[in-house]
Order: structure tokens, then C-alpha cells, then sequence
């Protein structure tokens, strides 16, 4: 033994990294729990597609933590445990069939997990909900769906989403079309058929559900239910030209009347701006002639 070495110094030092490390876990943990959620996982709105994702991500998040949580503890435990000393000739091991059967029976359970994990609450996330008991029903779209299933008791808002450069067009069922801001009523599934009008876009709103690409040619499906007001802000989540990050978008939640009584609204102005062009086209067609 050295001089000024007292026995058992090098187990002392192990055990306080060891305590270091988990504190760092457990500050980690700390950080990553409700108040600060959103900072390592996707925001969850009053949706619960959007909530399944969240949790989805949460599960594997933290078992990768595990995981290198563990890795990290025997790294550094190998490092103080077995690290070189005078006089000393480290053994030379060239092989461990328990261990490297060990590790590689740990890997696929942890890949089983997250894959049943994934199987188990993927159908909750793509397949829409039913509206509740204050939903509206409103005609869905006249084009079949082979990869999204309707919405449970028929109750339920199909609304077409155009990306154009740079705005979002948004056709609902009843004739009514908006801009930039989707309107929606509470407690009412909304089924979404998006695409594009000119170059790849992607519609985002991270409160309420997964993101999806709009492209030409293409229809993308997805859906979401709020279950309680609100305006939820989101914004094109694909470089489509120089003004892309101006291309936001909002969904407006809304009282089941309220909505009803904007969509009358909405369907009058359009009939006015049709009869006001009805007027006008005899003198714009002489103008031309």
C-alpha cells in the first residue's frame, strides 16, 4: 500500500461516481417530467391521438435513458474497476458466451417491447374517434378511403386541407371554405383529407395530432378531436420556397352552435360573392369584347 493511501479509497471513489451519475439521472428524470415535457417530447393537446403520440415517445425515450443509463454505469465502473495499476498484468479475456448471450437476449426484449408497445396503440393513433354525445355529423367526402376507416357512428366533419404556396385552403362538407384558420367544433371528430396545390408542404399542428405531407397528386389522411375550445397554432413543416416561414396555419375550436352558426355565415357570403359576380360578368364580358 502506498503511503497516505487509505484502504478501500478506490471503492469510495467508484460508489461516489455511482451516486454522481444517478443524481444526474434523476436530474435528468426531473427535467423531463410534466413541467417541462414538451421540451424532449411532442406537445399533447385536448386530442388523443395527439396524447398517444406523446405517451409513444415518452415509453421509448425513457427506456433509451435506461439503456444508456445503463451502459454508462459499467463503462465507468470497467474503467475505475479494471484500470492499470504497477506491478500489475491485466487478465486478457478474449471471450464470454454467458455475457455476449446475456446482451443479445437484452437487446431483443427491449426491441420486442417497444414493437408490441408500438402495435398496441398505433390503431388509437390512426384510426379516428368517435364524436361525443354533443358531436355534429356533417357529409364526409364523396371519394373512398382505403387506409383510414370512418369515424365511429357516423358522427363526424370531413374537411379537405390544400397547401398552396403560401397559405392553407380549407373546404368543409357543407360548401363553407376558409382560409389560413380551420374551424372545428368541440367534442366532434374531424377527418382530414390533405394535399397540395403546388409544391410539398406539411401540415402541422402539434397540439392536436401527427404531421403529415401535402403533395400533388396525393391525399394524406388525418384526423383529430378536441375536447375542449381553444385557437391551437401550428405551421407548414416542409421548405416549400423562400416565404415557407410565413405558412402557418390555426385551428379554431368552437362551440358545437357557434360553428353551426359561422358555417350559415360562411355559405352567405359565398352565395353574395356569386350573385355579385353573376352581376358583374355581362360588363366584363362586353369590356372584353
Amino acid at each position: 500500500m502506498r503511503p497516505g493511501v487509505r484502504p478501500h479509497s478506490s471503492s469510495r471513489r467508484l460508489r461516489l461516481l455511482l451516486i454522481a451519475l444517478a443524481a444526474a439521472a434523476g436530474l435528468l428524470l426531473l427535467i423531463a417530467g410534466p413541467a417541462g415535457a414538451d421540451a424532449i417530447s411532442p406537445e399533447a393537446g385536448p386530442t388523443k391521438n395527439a396524447v398517444d403520440t406523446d405517451t409513444l415517445y415518452k415509453i421509448v425515450f425513457f427506456m433509451g435513458c435506461a439503456v444508456v443509463g445503463v451502459v454508462w454505469a459499467i463503462l465507468f465502473y470497467s474503467l475505475f474497476r479494471f484500470r492499470a495499476r504497477r506491478r500489475r498484468v491485466p487478465p486478457q479475456i478474449r471471450g464470454n458466451t454467458a455475457l455476449e448471450i446475456s446482451w443479445t437476449v437484452a437487446a431483443t426484449t427491449i426491441v420486442v417491447a417497444i414493437a408490441t408497445v408500438e402495435l398496441i396503440m398505433l390503431p388509437g393513433i390512426k384510426n379516428p374517434q368517435a364524436s361525443g354525445p354533443d358531436g355534429l355529423a356533417e357529409a364526409r367526402s364523396e371519394n373512398a378511403t382505403v387506409d383510414q376507416p370512418p369515424v365511429p357512428g357516423g358522427k363526424g366533419i370531413n374537411v379537405k386541407v390544400s397547401g398552396q404556396q403560401y397559405f392553407w385552403r380549407f373546404q368543409y362538407p357543407n360548401g363553407a371554405v376558409s382560409f389560413h384558420d380551420l374551424i372545428a367544433p368541440r367534442d366532434t371528430t374531424v377527418t382530414l383529407d390533405i394535399t397540395s396545390n403546388d409544391v410539398a408542404h406539411s401540415w402541422w399542428i402539434p397540439d392536436l395530432g401527427p404531421k403529415f405531407d401535402a403533395i400533388r397528386g396525393y391525399t394524406n389522411q388525418s384526423w383529430f378531436k378536441a375536447t375542449k375550445t381553444g385557437t391551437f397554432e401550428g405551421q407548414c413543416a416542409e421548405f416549400c420556397g423562400p416565404n415557407h416561414t410565413f405558412m402557418t396555419a390555426k385551428v379554431v375550436v368552437v362551440e358545437p352552435d357557434r360553428y353551426q352558426q359561422w358555417v350559415e355565415d360562411q355559405k352567405k357570403q359565398i352565395q353574395q360573392a356569386q350573385k355579385q359576380v353573376l352581376k358583374e360578368k355581362p360588363r366584363f364580358e362586353g369590356a372584353g369584347g
